[in-house]
């Protein structure tokens, strides 16, 4: 589903991201951090929401790679020793364990800002408002309001007590908000009424509760050579998940509810949204 649609993203990314410059230790970071390995489910949700309404492959492209950009950034930023201190992501060594902490965090730093001058750009789509509402909706979604409020609940979370409901709503803000955007971004480059975009909105809202919940799962059940990162991570942090709090079978029963869940907002869309009700079904099925 994800290896052509992959080779046409990386083309777009390498196109925007050079590999030489008066920086080039920065630049080569942050390719390393953006290309190669990646799952690329969060352009492939932009590229597949966008179609529901005949958006410009040109527009989802882009929109899709500024998306890649922030969820680049975040897992470079989440894998130094201040945050989860991995040495470990996509099989290969951590951005910061390959070149340094501060060019890491610099790289981060670039990819962030490229993300929102990508989408600024005239080339992702001709009406500077549905630029502007694709730069403030991602703002939303990649910040404090969103996935790194997420990511700092999450922190505080170790070692402390926290209840099923307050676990939802790390999941919904660290993982979750980002994929609400790339559900989003197609019905705002479609520029499309409100019931559709809040269709999506809840489509990608439930999606990235079921995608965090197989996470911890596989953080129990997978191996490190599949996953490409280091497992039993949950535990070792102390930090509560819906595994550690419902059981094995407990967590896979919730994230089947909730694929289901996402799946039923699509049904406005007939069979043009079966390209996101595949991912639906991959997000469940990966062994990764």
């Amino acid at each position: 589903m994800l290896a052509a649609f992959g080779e046409q993203l990386e083309a777009v990314l390498d196109s925007l991201v050079p590999a030489s410059g008066k920086a080039e230790r920065l630049y080569q970071a942050m390719r390393y951090a953006l290309l190669g390995g990646g799952k690329y489910l969060r352009p492939y949700i932009v590229d597949a929401a966008a179609g529901i309404f005949e958006v410009s492959q040109t527009a989802s492209l882009r929109t899709g790679a500024a998306v890649e950009m922030i969820h680049a950034y975040s897992l470079v930023h989440d894998d130094l020793p201040a945050m989860d201190d991995d040495d470990l992501r996509r099989g290969r060594a951590t951005c910061h364990r390959a070149f340094d902490e501060a060019t890491a965090i610099l790289a981060g730093d670039a990819l962030l800002t490229l993300a929102f001058r990508t989408l600024a750009e005239p080339e992702t789509h001709p009406d500077g408002a549905v630029r502007a509402a694709l730069v403030a909706s991602l703002a939303d979604c990649a910040g404090g309001r969103g996935m790194v409020g997420g990511q700092m609940m999450d922190l505080v979370s170790e070692h402390a007590p926290v209840g099923v409901d307050a676990v939802f709503d790390i999941m919904r803000l660290k993982t979750g908000a980002l994929l609400t955007f790339s559900a989003m971004a197609g019905a705002i480059l479609g520029q499309a009424d409100d019931r559709a975009r809040q269709a999506l909105r809840d489509f990608g809202s439930d999606l990235g509760l079921a995608f965090q919940m197989k996470d911890d799962l596989l953080d129990v059940e997978g191996d490190e050579a599949s996953l490409g990162k280091r497992a039993a991570k949950d535990a070792a942090a102390g930090k509560a998940t819906l595994v550690s709090l419902l059981g094995v079978e407990g967590a896979h029963r919730e994230a089947r509810r909730t694929s289901d869940a996402a799946l039923a907002h699509l049904d406005c869309f007939g069979p043009r949204a079966d390209r996101l009700r595949s991912v639906a079904v991959f997000v469940l099925a990966r062994d990764r």
